[in-house]
């Protein structure tokens, strides 16, 4: 069933919070705020539709400069030593290398 952006109508005329309602798309549309029983009236907004997956898509946006952007860490593993090394990310709280049960104890932290 699809979600419904409503926005409640205050009684001088402003606008007042938004809330979402799952509704069949046969249901007539809410009139009043469920709990406070102020008018409403439903918002559109664009629809969330997924995008075709593509490889160039996924490499594109998983680039250090994008991850680094966004305020992540990458580490990579090195098959030779079992250690991560940060490939990307400015953190100054990550280290530059760790090794697999130090990275797992600082995910579990909330650090990475």
């Amino acid at each position: 069933m699809p979600t419904y952006l409503y926005q409640e109508i205050l009684p001088n005329g402003d606008d007042g919070e938004c809330f979402e309602v799952i509704q069949r798309m046969s249901d007539a549309p809410l009139k009043t705020h469920p709990q406070t029983g102020n008018p409403v009236r439903k918002v559109f907004v664009a629809p969330n539709l997924p995008t075709k997956y593509t490889e160039a898509a996924t490499k594109s946006k998983l680039t250090n400069e994008n991850v680094e952007k966004h305020g992540f860490t990458r580490y990579e593993k090195d098959k030779v030593s079992g250690k991560y090394h940060k490939t990307a990310g400015k953190d100054k709280r990550a280290p530059d290398v760790v090794n697999a049960n130090k990275l797992r104890e600082m995910q579990q932290k909330g650090i990475l």
